[in-house]
């Protein structure tokens, strides 16, 4: 099969489409025909090398941890899923024609591959940092970065649950933002003076390590009521860090009951051929997403 992967670490120059042997389902896994691979921030950190504690990593290894696809190979202990079955989820080395997934859940109607690659690590983390930063309904979350997967995610959630959210990104998503429930504000200079005119913020979410982290604090009044996916020097200011590893039980299941309800959808922004993989992680790099990026097979 083909398979994205490196052999060093280091720029998206290292990433390399190559022939691979297949993988294979082992106990409590299926392996899909991947459609589809999310594209993640996650996925150029290990590359680079920056999270080896979180991510240890023989060398050379491939891409990506989300997946939608066709099962076409089912584990021992693996009940109620069958060949022929769309799902998606997470698993490993998943910029590649077949991968092995390790959670899943069924594809709700209507969604294409494309689409669904782009809900399992974000809904997992998005549900993880608004169980861990202890949001209630009721109260007011405000999410620096907003536009992006994991932001799109959390508005939406917590919009759910009856949170009232602040998000800021760009200027030019600010309609995006309205329309996923919050109230928007843009970034840059006088940020912190537009979102205390918006109101009390009970607590934050910092998803872009783009520097706020003692803003959040002040604006909240307590770093225990700040977390942040991005930013790894924020443990040095006494907020929270919360990396990728660990999960959420019944995370999957819980994105395909939202999207099945109506209140989920993450739009794909841009998709790429494995061919293009180190071009989806430039731009992935930038930032300035609305939605999501993924890769097609």
């Amino acid at each position: 099969m083909k398979r994205v992967s490196f052999a060093e670490f280091g720029g998206p120059d290292v990433l390399q489409l190559l022939d691979a042997e297949e993988p294979h389902a082992g106990p409590g896994q299926i392996r899909v025909a991947v459609r589809a691979a999310g594209v993640n921030p996650v996925d150029w950190r290990v590359r680079e090398g920056q999270i080896l504690q979180a991510h240890p990593i023989e060398l050379p290894a491939g891409v990506g941890i989300d997946a939608a696809g066709v099962v076409d190979e089912v584990g021992a202990g693996v009940d109620g899923i069958s060949v022929g079955d769309n799902v998606f989820g997470e698993g490993s080395s998943t910029y590649a024609e077949f991968a092995v997934l390790s959670a899943w859940a069924r594809m709700p109607e209507g969604l294409t591959f494309e689409e669904a690659a782009g809900y399992p690590s974000v809904v997992e983390t998005a549900l993880r940092v608004l169980r861990e930063v202890g949001v209630q309904p009721g109260q007011t979350l405000l999410v620096s970065g907003a536009s992006g997967g994991v932001g799109s995610a959390v508005l939406q959630i917590a919009r759910d649950r009856g949170i009232a959210v602040i998000g800021t990104a760009g200027a030019a998503n600010q309609d995006y933002l309205r329309s996923l429930g919050a109230v928007a504000t843009t970034y840059g200079a006088g940020w912190v003076e537009r979102v205390r005119q918006l109101g009390p913020v009970d607590a934050a979410l910092d998803l872009a390590g783009s520097g706020v982290i003692r803003e959040l604090v002040e604006l909240t009044g307590d770093p225990a009521k700040v977390l942040s996916i991005a930013d790894l020097d924020a443990p040095d200011l006494g907020v929270r860090f919360s990396g990728v590893a660990g999960s959420v039980p019944d995370a999957l299941a819980e994105a395909a009951d939202l999207i099945a309800r109506g209140r989920l959808h993450i739009p794909v922004e841009k998709s790429y051929p494995l061919a293009e993989a180190a071009a989806a992680h430039i731009d992935s790099h930038t930032g300035h997403t609305r939605g999501r990026r993924v890769m097609v097979i």
